[in-house]
């Protein structure tokens, strides 16, 4: 009798050996997953656009002797101090809680060092922060942890932080591990147990609400400060716009491929929209009330390089913001610390439990002993040469198009490698004069 050999043994699309491994591990505990970072799925990004450069017709510069200027003014329409930037990359909100006080010296150090502002994330802000960043910008969320009206004073601006790009609906979480006594006193919290933090504002439930308290921000600041409205990507256009009605200076929106200090992964996973799909929607809600850049947008979910940000500009930005690359760039996931991640059951460039307070870097703990590990000079240093290069290249990129100023890039300066993200970034698909969806608009 003829044996015929085995067909090898196929894993199904559908139940896969990770989706089989946490139906088992939801099994044995009876609690849903938390973790930290971005979305892992593969989604339509940056990546997926190129730029047009320059040729017969469209004229380029020469970088060696025709300058490309990079900065920007934040917070133009009310305030009466906006802020005036060196580059257009900003820090993103990481708490003190999250991050070490060393960690977040290093974000204030290397921002200033960069021409550029950093952010204070929930739970306050902290001396280290404050006294090592020329323009930091303060996070008020609805959980108002550590939050007081003199700090709001000493901030340089206040972003009003509605939702976020990784958890658009939902809060965020802080284990008790990570409460010492400090995260603890600022918070006005027990030490060393779990903190959830609220996912909505609890003095006011809509948009005539927001404008009040905007209002009421703007009366306790003596007008001075610029006002950003944050949302998470999930229904950009009418958040823009309800936003602006409220008296945004700035809208801040942020995308699916931006971290988060830790919340469940099924939210991180399946709820909101990539950056790529909320630029557009964004860009028209403030074109149609005559705002674009009069109230200024600030993007951020997954902002990695130079192109990064010249493609969030070119289609409508005025800055970008960084977190889980300012991170790396400080010196977290680094694989010299390879073998310690082993021992935490993970590996370098694949840790994201931050939450658990045992980075191995010293950067997402409050345990003292691995927080002396991160020296916040060089890690300063680290993240200034970082945001340097970006600003290079974003640069070098605007100077192949032809553009004196990285604002003047534009939609037509960029064509789509595939029909999904030229039908959200809305550039034609390459070699065509096609846009996906146009005719129906959004």
């Amino acid at each position: 009798m003829t044996e015929f050999p085995k067909t090898p043994p196929r894993f199904s699309a559908t139940f896969t050996p990770a989706v089989n491994a946490e139906i088992r591990r939801a099994a044995a505990s009876g609690i849903y997953d938390i973790r930290g970072g971005g979305a892992k799925r593969q989604l339509p990004h940056f990546d997926d656009l190129l730029f047009l450069g320059a040729s017969i017709s469209r004229y380029p510069l020469e970088g060696y002797r025709e300058k490309c200027a990079t900065d920007v003014w934040l917070g133009t329409r009310f305030a009466k101090k906006p802020i005036h930037l060196e580059i257009p990359i900003t820090i993103a909100g990481m708490s003190f809680g999250a991050l070490s006080g060393p960690a977040k010296e290093a974000l204030g150090r290397g921002a200033t060092a960069a021409g550029t502002s950093t952010t204070t994330g929930d739970g306050g802000m902290t001396e280290e922060e404050r006294g090592h960043s020329k323009t930091l910008v303060y996070q008020y969320l609805p959980s108002r942890y550590g939050m007081n009206p003199d700090d709001l004073r000493r901030a340089d601006a206040i972003e009003v932080v509605v939702g976020q790009g990784a958890k658009p609906g939902g809060g965020g979480m802080l284990l008790g591990q990570k409460i010492s006594d400090r995260v603890a006193n600022m918070r006005n919290l027990p030490k060393g147990i779990d903190q959830r933090s609220a996912c909505r504002h609890p003095d006011w439930t809509g948009p005539d609400d927001l404008e009040i308290k905007i209002m009421e921000i703007r009366e306790i600041t003596d007008w001075e400060k610029p006002i950003y409205v944050k949302i998470g990507g999930a229904r950009p256009y009418y958040d823009t716009a309800l936003a602006v009605k409220a008296g945004a200076d700035v809208v801040v929106l942020d995308g699916m491929q931006g971290g988060t200090a830790a919340t469940q992964d099924v939210f991180i996973e399946h709820v909101g929209m990539p950056i790529l799909a909320c630029i557009p929607q964004a860009v028209k809600a403030l074109q149609d009330l005559g705002m674009h850049r009069k109230v200024q947008l600030i993007v951020s979910g997954g902002i990695r390089s130079g192109a990064d940000v010249a493609k969030a500009m070119a289609l409508g930005a005025d800055a970008v913001s960084i977190g889980t690359a300012a991170m790396i760039a400080l010196g977290d996931n680094d694989p010299i610390w390879e073998e310690e991640y082993q021992k935490l059951g993970t590996t370098a460039n694949a840790y994201d439990d931050w939450h658990e307070g045992r980075d191995p870097a010293g950067i997402t703990t409050q345990d003292p002993e691995l927080s002396k590990r991160f020296d916040p000079v060089l890690g300063g240093r680290r993240l200034k040469n970082y945001l340097k290069v970006m600003t290079l290249e974003a640069q070098t990129i605007a100077r192949a198009c032809g553009k004196n100023h990285l604002h003047n890039l534009e939609p037509e300066d960029l064509c789509s490698l595939t029909i999904e993200a030229s039908a959200m970034a809305g550039v034609p698909l390459a070699g065509t004069n096609w846009i996906p969806g146009r005719n129906g608009g959004f």
